[in-house]
């Protein structure tokens, strides 16, 4: 009986999903699967902001890495730390149906986001939620928040925050899904690239492996996150720069919206643009084109001469 071995980080929520499509592959083919777990450079950096450590590929390179080397067979990844180029013979293949791609708030107070109390300290650690969440209530107060979804919630239940910012699949996955205030509607902030989506990578060259993966993904997902992503990259974007992307589909057609903001939120741009599904890639440049020309441009360029002063 074949044998598939899976590279993933050793987070619980890395393990759920790296379980879950190994579930999928057994579920389709007659073989057994192994999970091989690889910590990553964002992995041993826990006490830094993100923004502040630099690079692309903080959760995904040593996996790729012990993929491109042989070691694993194929590499299970959320799709939001997978950046936009990919090493040379590697190639996320399948993506199955994403989940609830939205941002989610817990507060102590359970009040939802707009009626939270002027001044609440909220914790996030990223700096698209920062410009958007300032953008919407400038008088918060945020703190950067690292380490796996048990540490984050410790630390709001320490009291060093009144809400805190996360992921729903992530709390959805993990069973946490009640101790969720609001799901935040996309109008007040647009998810991370590939937020909700797994991403599924392998060697471009073993046929075997591509095959079996065809049957895991999900076109509808796939087309999405490939907008998203065709946007993320014209932009040049990461986790140093507040950019935010959603692709929806209806009727046989993409829509994909897009925000690019300054760190306090003051200078905000949002639009959207609209094509057949087959040109998902295309839907993602032409908005990402619109962006820059209405001014994100100046923006991505102040925050990247940040970002380097800070490395």
């Amino acid at each position: 009986m074949k044998k598939i071995i899976i590279g993933t980080r050793g987070s619980k929520l890395a393990l759920w999903q790296a379980n879950y499509v190994a579930k999928l592959l057994r579920e389709n083919y007659t073989i057994e699967t192994e999970l091989r777990i690889i910590k990553t450079h964002g992995d041993k950096i826990l006490d830094v902001p993100l923004a502040k450590v630099g690079g692309k590929g903080l959760f995904v390179k040593e996996i790729e890495v012990a993929l491109a080397n042989g070691e694993v067979d194929l590499a299970v990844h959320s799709m939001k730390d997978v950046p936009t180029e990919l090493p040379d013979g590697l190639g996320i293949v399948a993506m199955p149906k994403r989940v609830d791609p939205r941002d989610v708030l817990i507060s102590t107070k359970k009040l939802p986001l707009m009626e939270l109390p002027p001044n609440t300290t909220v914790g996030t650690s990223s700096l698209r939620r920062q410009a958007q969440l300032l953008h919407l209530r400038p008088d918060f107060k945020l703190v950067d928040v690292r380490g796996n979804l048990e540490t984050r919630l410790r630390k709001m239940d320490e009291g060093r925050f009144e809400a805190i910012i996360l992921a729903a699949a992530g709390l959805d996955r993990m069973g946490y899904g009640d101790l969720i205030t609001e799901r935040i509607s996309s109008e007040l902030s647009l998810s991370a690239v590939g937020q909700g989506a797994i991403g599924v990578e392998t060697r471009l060259d073993d046929k075997e492996v591509r095959r079996m993966l065809k049957n895991l993904n999900h076109s509808d997902t796939f087309s999405a996150v490939t907008a998203e992503r065709a946007l993320m990259k014209l932009l040049q974007g990461g986790c140093q720069v507040p950019i935010g992307a959603l692709g929806t589909i209806e009727n046989d057609r993409l829509s994909l919206q897009g925000v690019v903001a300054d760190l306090d939120g003051v200078k905000y741009f949002r639009d959207q643009y609209s094509g057949p599904i087959d040109e998902a890639e295309n839907i993602g440049i032409e908005l990402a084109e619109r962006l820059l020309e209405a001014g994100a441009d100046e923006v991505l360029a102040d925050i990247r001469a940040q970002a380097e002063s800070l490395l």
